[in-house]
């Protein structure tokens, strides 16, 4: 066996390695994560309870918290997630939306609105009752992720992906 051949068989080894290294480190790389503080006792939402919680319309947590919600400001692939998926709405529409309900006084505020993940993270692990949509490879531990339908980030037909990604096959 020629050097040229071995260090093609070589490199193809490597690259057969580093894909599949790659692909087990990123098995929440399509997945938005619900996040809530470690003090919210829930461990599951269905879609539609959780609907309810981030538009507004439950504003306790069942121990008597208030829910506090944390969004992601315009452009973020999770605001995007929250606003295809579970609100149905464009991002006039979620304006609107929140000025309307707080006008009404439905709603004492709107949700806090946050720059990065990290903010995100930081505000639901200080604020009691706090809950966001963070990208599932930025959570620290000491929060609390919340399980859809029964199904965790990563899992086959969990409901929060990103736009366009593909399922993970879990």
């Amino acid at each position: 066996m020629t050097p040229g051949i071995r260090l093609i068989q070589l490199a193809r080894a490597l690259a057969a390695t580093a894909l599949l290294v790659l692909a087990s480190t990123v098995a929440f790389a399509s997945d938005i994560a619900v996040v809530v503080h470690p003090d919210v006792q829930l461990e599951n939402l269905t879609f539609a309870e959780l609907r309810r919680v981030l538009l507004g319309d439950r504003e306790f947590w069942p121990s008597g918290q208030p829910v506090t919600l944390i969004v992601r400001a315009p452009i973020a692939a999770e605001r995007t997630v929250l606003l295809k998926k579970v609100y149905g709405m464009t991002e006039p529409q979620f304006r609107q939306y929140w000025i309307a309900k707080v006008f009404r006084a439905e709603a004492a505020s709107g949700p806090r609105i946050v720059v990065s993940n990290n903010e995100s993270v930081e505000m639901v692990g200080v604020l009691p009752g706090a809950i966001a949509l963070v990208d599932a490879d930025d959570i620290p531990s000491g929060l609390k992720i919340l399980k859809i339908d029964g199904r965790r980030p990563g899992d086959k037909d969990y409901a929060l992906k990103k736009l366009g990604a593909a399922p993970t096959g879990k």
